[in-house]
C-alpha cells in the first residue's frame, strides 16, 4: 500500500473553509472534493528553505521536490496540532510555526486522482539537522528562496504543484519577521 494510502481521513470544506464533513482521503482524492491541507516551509538563519524529495511511494507526487512537509489535518484535529505533529513525523524535528496566507487549488494527475485542497501556508525556522522519516521522504536539501524560484521556472516538472504556487507568494519580509 502506498505512503498516505491507509485509512486515512480528510475534512471536507466549502470555499471559505468551513467543514461540510469528513471523507476517506483517497475517496477525496479520488472523487476531486475539496478538502483541507497545509504546506510548511521551513527556514534556516541563512534564509535557505529545507526541501523534501517525495517518496517512491507517495500516490500524488511521488518522487517530485516539494515543501518541506505538506499534509492534512485529521477529523478534530486543528491546523496548529496537524502542522507540528507532520513536522515531526515527517522531518523528526519541530519549530515555531507561523500561518501566513491559505490558497484553493485544483490538479488532477496521471493515476486519475485529483487534489482539490483548501491549503494552508505555515513558515518556520530552524537551524538543525532534520531526521527526515524515509518511509515520507527520498531526500531532502536547504536552498535559498531565490535559487528555488529560479529551479521551480527551469525544470517544473520537478516539483509539486501545490509548493509552486506558495512558493510564488512567500516574501522575504515575512521570513525576516520569524
Amino acid at each position: 500500500m502506498s505512503v498516505g494510502m491507509k485509512k486515512q481521513q480528510v475534512i471536507l470544506v466549502n470555499k471559505n473553509n468551513k467543514k461540510i464533513g469528513i471523507k476517506e482521503k483517497i475517496k477525496a482524492h479520488k472523487g476531486g472534493n475539496l478538502h483541507r491541507a497545509f504546506s510548511i516551509f521551513v527556514f534556516n538563519s541563512k534564509m535557505e528553505v529545507l526541501i523534501q524529495q517525495r517518496s517512491k511511494k507517495k500516490y500524488i507526487s511521488g518522487e517530485l521536490w516539494s515543501n518541506t512537509v505538506c499534509s492534512h489535518p485529521k477529523p478534530g484535529e486543528s491546523y496548529f496540532k496537524a502542522v507540528h505533529r507532520r513536522l515531526k513525523e515527517e522531518m523528526g524535528f519541530d519549530c515555531k510555526l507561523k500561518k501566513l496566507f491559505c490558497f484553493i487549488y485544483c490538479a488532477k494527475f496521471k493515476n486519475d486522482l485529483i487534489e482539490n485542497e483548501y491549503d494552508c501556508v505555515f513558515i518556520g525556522k530552524f537551524d538543525g539537522e532534520p531526521k527526515p522519516n524515509r518511509e515520507e521522504i527520498m531526500d531532502f536539501r536547504w536552498v535559498s528562496l531565490k535559487e528555488l524560484k529560479k529551479d521551480m521556472l527551469k525544470n517544473p516538472n520537478k516539483y509539486s504543484i501545490w509548493s509552486k504556487i506558495a512558493i510564488k507568494k512567500i516574501k522575504l519580509s515575512q521570513i525576516n519577521s520569524l
